[in-house]
């Protein structure tokens, strides 16, 4: 199974991060992440307000339950030795190396150069064409974990929404175009 490390900023996001641990839950990947990635997600919400980071704190330990295998740590000594345009995501790709994934899931491509990752034994995805990439792989798996995600919208939210809409809100534009042909 293909281990994929999930960066902070895939985690963020309600409905991205809802599409890509359902297709986790579905079997079709094995999610990882560092304790760094799960804090920056944290302090990412209090812009939000401070109870946000009340809640996200709770989703982080109900993520740690559910995957315990998850966590990776990254390397110092190896982290020392790379290099990416922002110095600020060494960690991101150093525990992806040290968690043996061979992805990671990220929305800053600037920030991943591909020759850089792949030098590593790393590719970089962004979610939409990584979810795209799993539906591919097993299409009522993925259809199923997004009609779950837009029924919780919609009975958090009081209204109604089509995966089209829903996933394009969440910048998962062609998740949402190929699961709405298909229903």
């Amino acid at each position: 199974m293909k281990r994929v490390l999930l960066d902070a900023c895939v985690l963020y996001p309600t409905v991205m991060r809802e599409v890509l641990l359902g297709c986790a839950a579905e079997g079709l990947y094995a999610p990882r992440w560092s304790d760094r990635i799960l804090e920056e997600w944290a302090r990412a919400t209090v812009k939000l307000g401070p109870e946000q980071e009340v809640f996200a704190r709770g989703e982080i330990a109900a993520l740690r339950a559910r995957w315990p295998e998850a966590l990776v740590a990254a390397d110092p000594a190896r982290e020392a030795k790379l290099w990416l345009p922002d110095s600020n995501d060494v960690h991101v790709l150093a525990a992806a190396i040290s968690g043996h994934c061979d992805a990671i899931v990220t929305m800053n491509t600037k920030d991943f150069p591909r020759d850089i990752l792949a030098d590593e034994g790393v590719e970089r995805m962004d979610p939409d064409g990584f979810v795209l990439g799993l539906m591919q792989r097993d299409e009522a798996a993925v259809v199923r974990v997004v009609q779950s995600v837009v029924a919780e919208a919609e009975r958090l939210s009081g209204e109604v929404w089509t995966p089209r809409r829903l996933m394009k809100k969440a910048r998962l534009n062609r998740v949402g175009k190929a699961v709405e042909t298909r229903l």
